[in-house]
């Protein structure tokens, strides 16, 4: 039957797999509901009151097509960063843009610089156009600016990925750091700047906005802080011709309606974007005390998440997780060693600390046995 569907040689060789598997397939395997959702880095908070409004008013209207040209969203996003419109490109979340992004840029052999145990979906990617992935180890739990110049040069690569803030460890570089890595990529090579967790991010962690620079292209979201990651909506900011490219490859109609207006709303609602901050870095702390109140110690942590190292080697960890999940509790864990010795705890409510709280004991001594 799959010969028959002549698929292309590069689909063929592929699994057929996706980059997480949800809490929702655990929990149709478990045949209950988790007691805590705390493992995707969602925000538990929630959208803004006004973003919430504006999707519940704009579902009237869902019978027509969003505005292909995305227009009024990406003059506000332009507006909030001081940039103009061709500045701004909005797609279906960031795992839309970094596709995109891809497959611009992405043959079959072409070389991509990346980490190794960094965020899996750009991985997913490369792999679908049949780029060749070249990793470099995490340097002291943080991905290694440095390693990915030295590795982008010697490959030749068009592409090196960068999260700052880091998923799955939390870490960061400063800015100034950041920025000295632009200035010294190759020629012809473009930083992909994950920056999903920005909001959160301490000062300093980001470096100044420049849309006149064509080696980097940032990217944002509103599934973090902005509590929309249902409704999948990001957008990216760079030099106007990189970002005028994206309009060759793009799904015109990719971005619905409903999220556009989410989106528009909760650019506008600075308070509730400050709450949900001091929130997460509230229950930053709480986690790292539960973790040192069981013998752990927690990453410090720029993101909504808490890297919550076990002291152990990755099938310790790993033990511990299947404990929580266990007992109800959803959360995750790196891939790749040495970092997969940790597991990834997101900011939750009161009552899913609680939760995490009570399970992490029996978790681990479950683990030892």
């Amino acid at each position: 039957m799959l010969a028959a569907m002549r698929l292309t040689p590069l689909a063929a060789s592929l699994p057929a797999t996706v980059p997480f598997v949800g809490p929702e397939a655990q929990e149709r395997a478990m045949g209950r509901r988790f007691v805590a959702r705390i493992g995707a880095n969602e925000s538990v908070f929630g959208p803004s009151p006004r973003a919430v409004a504006a999707m519940a008013e704009a579902a009237a209207s869902v019978w027509m097509y969003g505005d292909p040209e995305l227009h009024e969203l990406k003059a506000a996003i332009a507006a909030h960063h001081g940039v103009r419109p061709e500045n701004v490109t909005v797609g279906e979340g960031i795992d839309g843009l970094l596709g995109n992004l891809v497959r611009l840029l992405v043959a079959p052999g072409t070389p991509v610089v990346s980490s190794a145990g960094a965020y899996p979906t750009f991985a997913y990617h490369v792999a679908g156009f049949g780029g060749t992935l070249v990793n470099v180890p995490y340097r002291g739990d943080a991905e290694d600016p440095e390693a990915l110049l030295l590795a982008a040069r010697k490959a030749g690569a068009p592409l090196v990925y960068l999260a700052n803030p880091d998923n799955p460890m939390g870490s960061w570089h400063a800015g100034a750091r950041i920025a000295e890595m632009i200035a010294r990529l190759p020629g012809g090579c473009l930083l992909c700047l994950d920056e999903a967790y920005a909001d959160f991010a301490p000062e300093g962690a980001l470096p100044p906005l420049d849309v006149g620079e064509p080696r980097v292209i940032r990217m944002r979201t509103f599934s973090k802080a902005q509590g929309m990651a249902g409704a999948r909506i990001g957008y990216a900011l760079g030099h106007p011709e990189l970002i005028a490219a994206f309009d060759r490859v793009r799904n015109h109609f990719g971005v619905n309606a409903i999220a556009m207006a989410g989106a528009l709303a909760a650019l506008g609602d600075r308070a509730w974007l400050a709450e949900v901050v001091a929130a997460v870095d509230a229950g930053r702390a709480r986690l790292a005390g539960i973790a040192a109140a069981n013998g752990l110690r927690a990453l410090p942590s720029a993101t909504n998440f808490v890297a919550v190292d076990c002291g152990r080697d990755g099938g310790f960890a790993r033990r511990v997780l299947e404990g929580l999940v266990a007992r109800g509790i959803f959360v995750r864990k790196p891939f790749v060693a040495p970092q997969d010795r940790c597991i990834r705890v997101t900011v939750g409510r009161e009552a899913d600390l609680d939760a995490f709280a009570a399970a992490l004991p029996e978790a681990l001594e479950a683990a030892y046995q």
